[in-house]
């Protein structure tokens, strides 16, 4: 559905994306996550045909994006604070949209409100941002996408609205199939929602595969050893801190062979400590800039 390949996007000498490759099938829901200023923003804007890479290029079915308003039609995007015209009220964007997307569904909008309920003849430049941020949402999924891409789009929004927006985002998914390609710093949420997650660390993908592979292959475990052991035959991709007479080693390449190390050096038990989602980046990046 979306591929992403080898995009390369500098400004002014700085190069804010490196030659990165992202695939996301169709009806699923990809995650991008990273520190500010990673990048997830400029692969954003190249995905929605804002930006045209310096190299490679973003097609959707098979189709490049940039200056391509037939590929453009089928795109929904959120950023992060929207653009909107303050003195319109949503009833004059209502009809805004309806004129540039031929796609637009009035129903689906109404459906929508229904849940968020935004008085839809306040002028928008008097809306608080989490209200904006509700407009933009349904405003872009009242097009009826085939592909929804999202920059930060629980931003400013109150728990409850994060759960009913994260609720509708996923029943648009299960019923049409949409694609959705998500950039967030809530990586909890990214965590329960996602299929699969590219991590982003300054420009280059570093990770990419689904949760639970990231998961299978980032692990943490807490180890005590009969004697002090000499770990320097086990250091590679691997973070070691000892409390008291525990060790706790954490390995972004986790395979059996490392136990078995582990036990013939002399561990006397070994248990492994899960790691959410939040956990396995800020281990990942940590490491990342120390190489």
């Amino acid at each position: 559905m979306i591929e992403i390949k080898n995009i390369t996007k500098s400004f002014n000498g700085y190069i804010a994306v490196d030659n990165v490759s992202i695939n996301v099938k169709k009806g699923t829901i990809h995650g991008i996550i990273g520190e500010n200023g990673a990048g997830k923003t400029t692969v954003i804007k190249c995905l929605t045909g804002i930006y045209k890479p310096d190299k490679g290029k973003i097609l959707i079915d098979a189709n490049e994006v940039y200056e391509n308003p037939t590929v453009k039609e089928k795109i929904g995007y959120v950023s992060d604070g929207g653009s909107f015209f303050n003195d319109y009220n949503l009833l004059s964007m209502i009809k805004f949209y309806s004129g540039i997307y031929k796609t637009f569904s009035k129903e689906k909008f109404d459906e929508l409100n229904n849940v968020f309920n935004i008085d839809t003849k306040k002028k928008i430049g008097r809306m608080s941002k989490g209200q904006k941020m509700r407009i933009s949402f349904m405003l872009n999924l009242s097009i009826l996408p085939e592909v929804f891409v999202l920059d930060e789009p629980t931003s400013g929004l109150d728990p409850i609205a994060k759960r009913q927006l994260l609720n509708m985002l996923t029943d648009e998914v299960e019923k049409r199939q949409m694609t959705v390609f998500i950039s967030s710093h809530h990586l909890s949420e990214l965590e329960r929602l996602c299929d699969e997650i590219s991590i982003i660390n300054n420009g280059r993908i570093t990770y990419q595969s689904s949760i639970d592979s990231i998961k299978q292959q980032v692990r943490r475990f807490q180890v005590l050893f009969k004697n002090n052991p000499d770990l320097s035959s086990v250091k590679d991709k691997i973070e070691i801190e000892k409390i008291g007479s525990i060790y706790y080693i954490t390995t972004d390449s986790f395979d059996k062979g490392l136990e078995d190390t582990l036990y013939s050096l002399g561990a006397e038990f070994i248990e492994e400590i899960g790691m959410n989602l939040e956990e396995i980046f800020i281990y990942t990046h940590q490491r990342r800039n120390k190489i």
